[in-house]
């Protein structure tokens, strides 16, 4: 065997590795630790998203099978994500994030109700995330079949109610009625729950609404 040209290949190889590790931090560390503010848990999913953004996840790249091994006995998110349940918005992937990091509920139209709450706030004071993100999305189907106002078969119908504030007055424009929903819902969450306003208060949760681009890839916060 050429000692010399597996000496080159080992050094090339390494150097190559160095590189991806410098280029892409996340693969170098997985940010096992779990932010300790509610702004530093927003960054860490913002720096997610702009990564996805340019098609660079590292979360992917993870050992799955630690991963899991990890998260068997115990979760430990340091956020949480109220998101529609539309098949174009995959929560992890789109904050690059790993099993265990986020707390997701979905429901068309992210619309706030009882259960949503309850899980909500099951996420925030027992599982202690700090941020929560009410997330829309481009063009979502409950918003522009609650703009529409047609009839609409079974149980349909019954998320009109939710997003019928936003879509009041926002004409045939769905980014509006989008967008102006994310920011309601986050608002009836951080007001009304009398497990997540306390913990907004003392600033101990930060409550954000955002919308998702799904052309794009980016998540804008409103």
């Amino acid at each position: 065997m050429d000692i010399e040209w597996s000496r080159r290949r080992f050094l090339a190889a390494a150097a190559a590795t160095t590189s991806i590790l410098l280029d892409h931090p996340m693969q170098a560390q997985t940010e096992e630790t779990s932010p300790a503010t509610p702004q530093e848990a927003l960054d860490r999913l913002m720096r997610g998203n702009a990564r996805f953004a340019v098609d660079q996840i590292t979360s992917i790249a993870q050992d799955l099978k630690l991963l899991k091994e990890h998260t068997v006995e115990k979760q430990e998110p340091f956020a949480a994500v109220l998101s529609c349940a539309d098949s174009r918005v995959p929560v992890e992937l789109v904050f690059d994030q790993t099993i265990g990091h986020i707390f997701v509920t979905r429901v068309a139209g992210n619309i706030i109700n009882s259960e949503i709450i309850g899980s909500l706030e099951y996420a925030a004071a027992v599982l202690g995330v700090k941020v929560l993100i009410v997330m829309g999305h481009s063009n979502c189907g409950a918003v522009s079949a609650a703009l529409s106002k047609k009839p609409v078969p079974g149980q349909i119908a019954s998320l009109y109610p939710h997003l019928e504030p936003a879509v009041a007055d926002a004409g045939n424009d769905i980014v509006v009625a989008t967008r102006r929903n994310a920011k309601l819902q986050a608002n009836l969450l951080a007001k009304t729950s009398t497990v997540l306003a306390p913990l907004v208060r003392e600033g101990r949760l930060k409550i954000e609404a955002a919308y998702y681009d799904v052309g794009t890839g980016k998540v804008t916060l409103l």
